[in-house]
């Protein structure tokens, strides 16, 4: 276990916010995660927070506690019947290594999800996607340590209630279970899923009518490249907002006068980018101060240089009461704020 006092969170976000903690305690075991909880919970009033790989967080100031973060690692297939596969993969590690791994081996799935930034158990909770698919369609289960507890509890897949970048671990449940392991189940047999209409014009663009699974997650970071900045290079949480789902008569209201609006329908309503919302009130490439909009997407919320967490909400408001009263729409921040 490693323990840090006073210390930097600058490299633990992908926004880039230059903010500190006042400890930071990294665990290597699900012993030592049992062993931490156990001391946070002698002092109540202490806050802590659970952080993967800081891809989805905004903070807003300094954390007045204890941030824990997972060193639990580590790759297990644990199933084979011949057509799918169960692999047991530690929280910590990195999403898009596990996707190239997956290929790797001839375990195939999530190449739609490749170039995601952030942790494996960010994804379980969080319940990622991009270009049509979803990270809850190969998790079979989320293994987990209860926070007030310390018992190790499995949640099956339907156990964790999943929906549109959502989950039990963000509602009901949320706050109070620690995601040590999940465990994926995909296939031996590749069957892409090309329905994306981006994917499916960069396959018309580059003259392919089938691809391979390598060919599909080289095109997928392509697109996402042409689109989203290196956090590396300029700090970002990818996606900030939401894409709301209105329902069919708000969005035959809106298409009378936006025919061309971009949409999908669901079972649930119909899905609207966030991107093009954002957009067509005139926000791309715009800035406020130090934070700013991406020039190539509209759904991207950047850190121009020095930006603060106030800065980046601030801006996230601003845009959010120009979609509303254009289009009547409240959009949502993706982006968990820490206050």
């Amino acid at each position: 276990m490693k323990t840090y006092e006073n210390y930097s969170l600058l490299h633990h976000n992908t926004f880039g916010i230059d903010v500190r903690c006042k400890r930071f305690v990294e665990y290597e075991s699900e012993t030592e995660l049992q062993e931490v909880l156990a001391r946070l919970r002698e002092c109540p009033e202490e806050p802590f927070l659970h952080i993967g790989g800081g891809s989805n967080l905004l903070f807003v100031n300094d954390f007045q506690g204890t941030i824990l973060h997972s060193g639990l690692k580590g790759k297990e297939k644990i199933g084979d019947d011949g057509c799918n596969i169960l692999l047991r993969v530690g929280a910590a590690e990195s999403w898009d290594k596990l996707v190239e791994t997956c290929i790797v081996n001839g375990y195939f799935g999530m190449e739609n999800l490749s170039l995601i930034p952030g942790e494996v158990g960010a994804s379980a909770v969080q319940n990622i996607g991009a270009y049509g698919v979803e990270a809850e369609q190969f998790i079979d289960r989320v293994e987990t340590v209860e926070i007030a507890t310390g018992k190790p509890r499995i949640f099956s897949h339907d156990e964790c209630r999943y929906a549109y970048r959502n989950s039990i671990f963000k509602q009901e449940l949320r706050g109070q279970y620690v995601v040590t392991h999940v465990v994926f189940r995909l296939s031996h047999v590749f069957s892409p899923d090309l329905t994306y209409a981006a994917i499916a014009r960069e396959m018309e663009r580059r003259g392919w009518t089938e691809l391979s699974p390598r060919q599909l997650r080289d095109l997928v970071i392509d697109i996402r490249n042409s689109k989203l900045p290196d956090p590396e290079v300029q700090g970002s949480a990818g996606s900030f907002f939401m894409n709301p789902i209105v329902s069919e008569e708000k969005f035959e209201a809106l298409r009378m006068s936006y025919p061309d609006m971009p949409h999908y329908k669901m079972d649930s309503g119909v899905k609207i980018p966030a991107g093009w919302l954002i957009e067509q009130c005139g926000w791309k490439g715009r800035s406020m101060g130090r934070a700013g909009i991406h020039e190539k997407q509209a759904l991207v919320l950047v850190n121009l240089g020095g930006a603060t967490g106030s800065d980046v909400v601030a801006l996230s408001e601003a845009i959010q009461q120009d979609v509303k009263a254009k289009f009547g729409i409240t959009i949502t921040p993706e982006v968990n704020f820490i206050a």
